[in-house]
């Protein structure tokens, strides 16, 4: 990405994916709540049951937020917690830290890539952190779309994030980790593309004509616009990969499946389920995710510096 650390050396590699899974790790913490109500909104339509025989009702994300603490109760908001931080050390410490790598290796270690360039990298780390990091997606969205009612005697679909794993792979073969894998490739692709080329592009921008300088709020700005592009281009595509990764096996035979029977039963509208959580989620999750990215990278520097500086 444009714009250097504190530090005259570049950051290597590894230091990159670090403070890119670091980064991702954090931004996890302060959003899951947001990414939670996202998934309720997008499942809700399907068969799910409330106690009282009726499908239970979201009504927008704060009140999706509101009905889950109530019903709940607080834990609910984070369910999927462990899923998630393994996901973003596998999924973020790829795509994100290993995107300059990309770029460097399609322009031939030239400074100067286009957006072809940049979208064939960003295609091309999602892809790969999706190969890598699948199953902990699969996970992380059962656990999210797992409803907990305090007065119900039914038993819970998984007890632990180890036990989802576990079950998953003896109920439905290892496949069953990878499920939603071409749609999640998909989605990253985008959201990769959306992000990261997007981020690079207004940066890039801000620094070229002197808006900001490189710190804090210039990586703030990049952020808030790469998270609001992303949810419009990845919107569908990301309803219809939580729809499939959380069906019941059989329920539906792909993911093009999923989509039809989805604008065949809810409409159009039915892809553009859970929009408002998308945005805050994506829109605060690249905010808080670019930030620390860069944030974690300088310091990882400084400290690789003063360690290796003579005394």
């Amino acid at each position: 990405m444009v714009g250097g650390g504190s530090a005259d050396l570049a950051p290597t590699v590894a230091v990159k994916i670090f403070s890119a899974g670091a980064a991702g790790c954090v931004a996890e913490l302060v959003t899951l709540p947001l990414d939670t109500a996202k998934v309720r909104l997008q499942i809700q339509g399907e068969s799910k049951q409330s106690l009282k025989g009726q499908r239970m009702k979201y009504r927008g994300v704060f009140g999706t937020i509101f009905t889950m603490v109530k019903m709940e109760g607080l834990k609910s908001l984070y369910s999927g917690l462990v899923a998630g931080l393994h996901r973003q050390m596998g999924f973020a410490s790829v795509r994100i830290g290993l995107y300059d790598t990309m770029k460097q290796f399609y322009t031939r270690d030239s400074e100067n890539a286009g957006i072809g360039t940049q979208l064939l990298a960003g295609c091309t780390t999602g892809a790969m952190a999706v190969a890598f990091a699948q199953p902990t997606d699969v996970v992380k969205v059962r656990f999210q779309a797992q409803v907990r009612l305090p007065e119900s005697n039914s038993v819970k679909r998984y007890s632990s994030t180890f036990d989802a794993y576990k079950t998953i792979a003896r109920d439905e073969g290892i496949r069953g980790l990878w499920k939603g894998c071409l749609p999640n490739i998909t989605r990253i692709a985008i959201v990769n593309c959306s992000e990261l080329v997007t981020y690079d592009i207004i940066k890039e921008l801000i620094l070229k004509y002197d808006l900001m300088t490189d710190n804090m709020p210039c990586h703030f700005t990049a952020g808030f616009a790469a998270g609001f592009c992303t949810t419009i281009v990845a919107s569908p595509v990301d309803v219809v990969k939580t729809r499939f990764m959380n069906s019941a096996p059989g329920m539906y035979s792909g993911a093009i499946n999923c989509a039809l029977t989805m604008l065949r039963k809810e409409g159009p509208t039915a892809f553009y389920k859970g929009f408002v959580p998308s945005f805050l989620r994506l829109g605060s999750w690249n905010i808080v995710m670019f930030m620390s990215y860069e944030q974690i990278k300088r310091a990882v520097m400084r400290f690789q510096q003063s360690r290796d500086s003579p005394l």
